[in-house]
């Protein structure tokens, strides 16, 4: 099981690994709703080094992001959620835009998107270029959304 952790936390947890020759990878998303393709795109983002890190964005970003009535599930829960997985080491719940400053205070030797991004249309692609870090498209086809499954759920179940 991951650890839930705050940036300073992460960053000392963090330097041991990397002088053991460790590769850090990060990766990102709301994790509203648990899916298949978080799943698929998680186990793909450790697949690209030894130790996963998962920033889950905050219920501000997420609002922001996704639109009124999101996050269905606070930052606490979804991180806690996503660290309860085997493939997730460490998570961070970051406040930003996007994980730019996460890149740049963890500096991670990979950092994962999934398919809805090319490799050139990722939000970080010139930080983590100018940084070093290899950018990665990894999981499965798009073809998973929380939108989809709030969808679903409200077909079969109505908004009772």
């Amino acid at each position: 099981m991951g650890v839930v952790c705050d940036l300073v936390e992460l960053v000392q947890v963090l330097a041991p690994l990397r002088d053991d020759g460790k590769r850090v990878v990060l990766a990102n998303g709301c994790f509203d709703l648990l899916h298949v393709g978080h799943i698929r795109y998680l186990e793909g983002s450790a697949e690209r080094g030894d130790v996963l890190v998962v920033g889950v964005n905050s219920d501000d970003t997420v609002r922001t992001l996704k639109g009124p009535g999101r996050p269905i599930l606070n930052e606490l829960e979804r991180a806690e959620l996503v660290a309860a997985l085997a493939a997730v080491d460490f998570v961070v719940v970051f406040r930003e835009p996007t994980v730019a400053a996460l890149l740049e205070t963890l500096r991670p030797h990979v950092h994962c998107k999934g398919t809805d991004y090319t490799e050139e249309s990722v939000p970080e692609r010139s930080v983590a270029s100018r940084l070093g870090i290899e950018t990665r498209i990894v999981g499965d086809p798009k073809d998973h959304s929380t939108r989809d499954l709030l969808g679903c759920i409200l077909d079969r179940f109505g908004e009772s």
